[in-house]
């Protein structure tokens, strides 16, 4: 039967009332962009973080921001997070036709994900993605940065960077396929060994190094797994956020690191 997967951290990660996600989300963008600066070539994929939005909203800001030129283009988002939640073997995708937000249903393409279904390390799982919050918190930036797109959702769990880089690979597409993989950097750590960790983190993924564990980043598989595609493809990455929540909203003595990152081809 066909479902719409609830929101599950409307109200607790974001603002749950369409008005006040609206004000947060638009703040975010516009203290993302750059006066002055011409318009940025669309990037093919890029990393960013899954917190509260009031520690990491800012950082992903900085990563929806360069997606404006491709507002139109863009019609289908390829979305990999970490699990949370759930113990997944390989990559979890729902049943459900649409994830719910307070700004309405997002679809699934129903196509492409019938297609991912059939990789040997896909599963149909909607435990897995029930009360997953690192998917959930991308889609409202989404629907006020992109104009029409479905996206084929996936939840990452004990999986390798070639079985995500598989899945990559097949979905890839033209310039209407984004792909967005959702991940944190260190946790808990006090603020000034969280920075050093951090850059070290942020230098290895600009570096192309597919090698992350999740001490670095909890989304390390599915971005080891882009930086397999990533070299494939000859795409650079660009770093353009890095900070923590000692930054942001938290205090300095146990703090998360986030970044925002991306993916484009050689100028």
């Amino acid at each position: 039967m066909s479902t719409v997967r609830a929101a599950a951290v409307a109200g607790l990660f974001y603002p749950g009332a369409p008005d006040a996600l609206a004000a947060e989300v638009r703040a975010h963008l516009a203290a993302a962009a750059s006066p002055g600066a011409g318009p940025h070539a669309p990037p093919k994929a890029i990393i960013v973080p899954h917190a509260g939005y009031i520690y990491s909203g800012a950082i992903a800001g900085r990563g929806y921001e360069r997606l404006a030129a491709a507002r139109k283009t863009i019609r289908r988002v390829v979305l990999f997070g970490p699990a949370h939640r759930a113990r997944v073997r390989g990559l979890a995708v729902p049943t459900a036709r649409a994830f719910a937000t307070p700004f309405g249903e997002v679809a699934l393409d129903a196509d492409a994900v019938a297609r991912a279904a059939a990789l040997r390390q896909v599963v149909r799982d909607d435990a897995a993605h029930a009360q997953e919050h690192s998917l959930e918190v991308q889609l409202p930036f989404l629907q006020r940065t992109l104009e029409d797109f479905r996206i084929v959702p996936f939840a990452v769990g004990d999986a390798t960077p070639a079985e995500v880089a598989e899945v990559m690979e097949l979905l890839w597409g033209g310039a209407e396929t984004l792909i967005v993989v959702s991940s944190d950097l260190s946790h808990y750590h006090h603020y000034a060994e969280a920075r050093s960790i951090d850059r070290a983190t942020a230098d290895a993924i600009l570096a192309l190094s597919p090698d992350l564990d999740h001490e670095q980043a909890c989304g390390a598989t599915p971005i080891n797994g882009l930086i397999v595609a990533a070299r494939r493809h000859g795409l650079r990455p660009e770093l353009l956020d890095l900070r923590n929540s000692g930054d942001t909203a938290g205090d300095k003595s146990r703090v998360v690191g986030y970044a925002s990152f991306a993916f484009g081809a050689h100028p």
